[in-house]
């Protein structure tokens, strides 16, 4: 992320949460970007998937969008409104004209949570090529009040039955090694872990350190 967008990113924050909770948020992205930047990259083999269609509570549904048009202005605001509104705006916008695939989970009519996926590319510069059937699993978020829920679990094991019986190939997912909750979660979805990575983007070429991808070498 851009020195330029994070900045905007906290002003937007310091308008809406006040000079405290803005100073907290800093202190925090600047602990992980300093600690904590490597990034646990996990991938799951969508061909060899046999388990039973998750079981999604009758509280709770799933909707797959593929376009802009048929997110409700609701949905829309919820998503964009706690960051940056204009550059959250402008990010739904051009995922869906790459055309990427929008989950949301719904409790009621209430947004409960959401997450991306794209095929045959990743969204921003990535550790490595993915194949053209091959799925990136990307910015997903539950509301702090449906936390607790099990549902990143069950909107990731939803995802990737749904890309299975698709015919995808290869699913990739990652999160920051400081984010407990997602590990934890990814932990009983049939993600694998692939590796440690950390990665820098210079001159528009991302350079990838490896610390440890023993359980899959890819090509």
């Amino acid at each position: 992320m851009g020195i330029s967008n994070s900045i905007s990113r906290l002003t937007e924050y310091y308008k809406r949460h006040g000079f405290g909770a803005t100073v907290r948020r800093a202190q925090l992205a600047a602990k992980r970007a300093l600690f904590s930047s490597r990034m646990v990259v996990f991938y799951c083999d969508l061909g060899r998937q046999t388990l039973a269609p998750v079981n999604i509570p009758s509280s709770l549904k799933v909707e797959r969008l593929r376009s802009s048009a048929e997110l409700t202005e609701k949905d829309l605001q919820e998503i964009t409104s706690f960051w940056n509104p204009k550059q959250a705006l402008r990010n739904v916008q051009e995922r869906f004209g790459r055309k990427a695939s929008l989950w949301l989970v719904k409790s009621g009519d209430k947004l409960a949570g959401y997450g991306w996926t794209l095929q045959g590319q990743a969204i921003d510069s990535y550790y490595f090529r993915l194949g053209e059937n091959d799925v990136q699993l990307f910015d997903f978020y539950v509301f702090p009040k449906f936390r607790g829920r099990a549902i990143h679990w069950l909107l990731t094991v939803y995802i990737l039955q749904t890309l299975a019986a698709e015919g995808g190939a290869r699913a990739f997912a990652d999160t920051g090694e400081w984010n407990q909750a997602q590990l934890s979660s990814f932990k009983m979805t049939p993600f694998r872990r692939l590796g440690l990575v950390r990665s820098f983007t210079i001159l528009g070429h991302t350079i990838t350190d490896w610390v440890d991808n023993s359980e899959l070498q890819l090509r």
